[in-house]
């Protein structure tokens, strides 16, 4: 998968995206990425990216013509444009998997009081938000989509089967997990998760996600 990142603030990324599962999955060449500087589509001796609003008020927005020029030259056939913005839809694990069948991603993130309109109504294939709270700019949300997508593409993940049972991946929360001692300060495995029985243990996982669920989100089971 390819994805290109248009931001004001290209040195955000450089931590974040090269560590971990993000750093392996670039170097086994399963995720392209590249961090683009709006900066260098704009024409001025100050690179201007932003003015004020018409029709006044507080902030500034960004201007159309560098995120035209800069989506026009990064963007080609088979592209998915998405802005990263408090006005998006919801992102969630759904919208992760949605996005993780697309070719090529072209993630331009939000910055002051946000975008031209006309940059919505003819760049924008999609436009999300990754909660209902709002940050400094669209960087955060942009990593969080990259990491998100990124580990449910084939191969990224070692064992295929974990993005299957993680919390989401079926509409629920997690399970709870344990690992070795089996008894740590008084405390103990469920009986269940030692037995050998995977028919019993299946469904003391069910069981248990769906109670967890229940009570930390219930609006998941509406």
């Amino acid at each position: 998968m390819k994805i290109d990142v248009l931001t004001l603030f290209p040195a955000m990324f450089a931590g974040p995206l090269d560590e971990s599962i993000i750093k392996r999955a670039r170097t086994a060449g399963l995720l392209d990425l590249k961090i683009h500087n709006l900066r260098d589509w704009a024409h001025d001796r100050h690179k201007t990216v932003d003015d004020r609003p018409f029709g006044g008020g507080p902030g500034m927005l960004l201007k159309p013509e560098p995120l035209f020029e800069a989506v026009e030259a990064l963007r080609h056939r088979g592209t998915w444009v998405v802005l990263l913005s408090p006005s998006g839809r919801k992102f969630d694990q759904a919208t992760a998997r949605e996005l993780a069948g697309r070719k090529h991603l072209l993630l331009v993130t939000g910055h002051y009081e946000g975008f031209d309109e006309r940059v919505r109504e003819k760049l924008a294939d999609d436009e999300l938000s990754i909660g209902d709270y709002v940050l400094t700019n669209g960087a955060l949300p942009a990593m969080v989509v990259i990491d998100a997508v990124a580990r449910l593409l084939p191969g990224v993940l070692g064992d295929a089967e974990s993005p299957v049972d993680e919390s989401f991946s079926r509409g629920l929360l997690e399970y709870p997990q344990y690992t070795r001692p089996a008894e740590f300060r008084e405390m103990r495995v469920p009986e269940v998760l030692v037995s050998g029985n995977h028919a019993e243990i299946e469904k003391w996982r069910q069981t248990q996600a769906k109670q967890r669920t229940r009570e930390r989100r219930p609006d998941l089971l509406k």
